[in-house]
């Protein structure tokens, strides 16, 4: 399946899709034309603040698959984040993978009762206002993290072992565009 937001009615976040945060703040999410997108005109962008802003398809529920999107940092001063979430339960309890470009790394965590917690990082060059694409496998335990078309983490967890949704993240001050969103259940 793919999604790239191109026939979504602009100026409101997609109508299928749950678009909300984990902790405090308020993320906002919505459908934007952006000149720059990898397939034009629309794009998915988070210009709101809050703890981590979260927006994932409500008709997903894959145990073991992948999930990818295209993601451009815009600006940011505390963060510049684009991620992916899979496994999600509820927007307290997910699997995500992030690239930061403040921090220059791509990194994976769990989230419980929304608490984020880091599994593994790997240093990684990660442009503020220049699209990356993120990508994560996923086969029961084994996660597996790839970024711009290299393989950069491999992971295993047994924390959320039930199929769940899938869908893109952000952190705090972030504004981040996403686009090209596709995900796949085997």
């Amino acid at each position: 399946e793919a999604v790239d937001f191109d026939d979504m009615r602009t100026g409101a976040p997609p109508s299928d899709w749950s678009a909300t945060q984990t902790g405090s703040g308020t993320a906002k999410w919505a459908v934007e034309k952006d000149d720059s997108a990898p397939s034009k005109p629309n794009v998915l962008k988070q210009s709101g603040q809050a703890t981590f802003p979260v927006c994932f398809k409500n008709d997903t529920n894959i145990k073991d698959g992948f999930v990818e999107v295209r993601f451009k940092p815009i600006s940011g001063k505390e963060d510049q984040a684009g991620g992916v979430i899979w496994r999600l339960q509820d927007a307290n309890n997910y699997y995500v993978a992030r690239a930061n470009a403040l921090e220059s790394n791509v990194t994976i965590y769990h989230t419980i009762n929304g608490k984020r917690t880091e599994k593994k990082r790997v240093k990684m060059q990660v442009a503020s206002g220049a699209w990356h694409t993120l990508r994560v496998d996923f086969s029961g335990t084994h996660f597996t993290v790839t970024y711009d078309g290299k393989k950069v983490l491999e992971w295993d967890d047994n924390t959320f072992k039930n199929a769940g949704k899938v869908g893109v993240w952000t952190k705090a001050d972030s504004v981040t565009l996403f686009d090209d969103f596709t995900y796949s259940g085997t």
